[in-house]
Formats: structure tokens, C-alpha cells, sequence
């Protein structure tokens, strides 16, 4: 997975294309080690948005970097629910489609996973 992670690292994609909402006691007003409330914006009675996100163009205020080069969260060990459980792969081991939504809106290509092959090479002299 480390090398699914890496991928992350220079993509950003995710951050930069959809609504990041959870639920509000994620944030710093309910949970000392939360979502920082000042990087929210309230979106109903239970819910906040990261900052940036609830636009036509969204883009996270915590994403830092150029999205398809190399960004980074700068609250991650904070980020909410909505963050961490967004992955790459779902839970059968495939290609999140919003994974490749997101990146294709960047003119990112797809995540494809290449098997290694076995096939051995010789050299007849």
C-alpha cells in the first residue's frame, strides 16, 4: 500500500475535485485533535465542508503543491473521515472510479495496477 501512498503524493486529485463534508463534531469545536474548524465552513445543522471545496472549482485549503506534480495535506494526521476513507482501491482490491473521476478532470491518466510477470529471457550465443 506504501506504494499506492506514494501515488497520493503526486497526484491530489481527489482533494481538488469533490466536497469534502463529515459530520461537524469532527471538528476542532467537539474533538481537540480534529478537523481545525477555521479550515470549515458550515453546510447544514451536522455538517461542515473543508474550506475550498463547496465551490463549482473545488480545491481543499489544506492541500498544499500542484495537483499531478506533488502536494500534500498539511492538517493529514488531522483530515476527516471523508479523507481517510477515500482510497485508491475499494474494498474488493479495484480502482476507486472516483479515484479515476478525479483524476481524468486533471488530464491525469488512470491508476492501473501491471502484475509482474514471470516470463524468463535467455540469450542463445
Amino acid at each position: 500500500m506504501s506504494q499506492l501512498a506514494n501515488i497520493c503524493l503526486s497526484c491530489g486529485a481527489c482533494c481538488a475535485n469533490f466536497r469534502v463534508s463529515f459530520h461537524w463534531a469532527e471538528t476542532t469545536l467537539a474533538t481537540p485533535d480534529g478537523v481545525p474548524q477555521e479550515l470549515t465552513e458550515t453546510i447544514s445543522s451536522h455538517h461542515n465542508c473543508m474550506k475550498g471545496t463547496n465551490q463549482k472549482k473545488p480545491h481543499c485549503i489544506a492541500l498544499q503543491g500542484e495537483v499531478g506534480q506533488q502536494v500534500y495535506c498539511t492538517i493529514y494526521n488531522q483530515r476527516s473521515s471523508t479523507c481517510r476513507d477515500f482510497d485508491i482501491v475499494d474494498e474488493q482490491g479495484q480502482i476507486n472510479p472516483q479515484c479515476t473521476k478525479a483524476r481524468a478532470a486533471y488530464q491525469l491518466l488512470p491508476v492501473v495496477f501491471i502484475q509482474e510477470s514471470s516470463i524468463e529471457t535467455s540469450i542463445y550465443t
